[in-house]
């Protein structure tokens, strides 16, 4: 597990946390790329969004092996948002806006993501 304190500088642990997971189960560069962009939005995500980068509040990253697969499961303590109704970063009005991709990034890299806790909670699933 990986605990994070809720400030933009804790975004800098995730590269190493997703270099041991390469390593422990023989991760392709491909897969590698997906995950550590993936993980890097959702940190960020959790920090600036949920948490507000109130330095008080954690985001606690946990990863399981499944048949086939690794959960990855992050978590923060704010009150989560609505991922069904997000705006469509590619339609045109969206293109020059910043932010508003990385939940769209997410979708893209794993190859499942599910949210819980009405969206404090994101498990993306990468196949091994």
């Amino acid at each position: 597990m990986l605990k994070l304190q809720s400030k933009p500088g804790s975004v800098s642990k995730v590269e190493p946390f997703v270099e041991k997971l390469v390593t422990r189960y023989n991760l392709s560069p491909d897969k590698q790329c997906n995950i550590l962009i993936s993980l890097t939005e959702a940190v960020t995500n959790a920090i600036l969004h949920g948490n507000r980068a109130e330095e008080t509040k954690t985001v606690r990253v946990r990863t399981k092996k499944e048949k086939g697969c690794i959960a990855l499961r992050i978590s923060d303590e704010g009150r989560g948002f609505d991922f069904n109704n997000l705006p469509d970063p590619t339609s045109h009005e969206n293109l020059c806006k910043c932010g508003g991709r990385g939940v769209f990034l997410m979708r893209q890299l794993s190859d499942n993501i599910s949210f819980y806790d009405n969206g404090s909670t994101v498990e993306m699933r990468f196949k091994l």
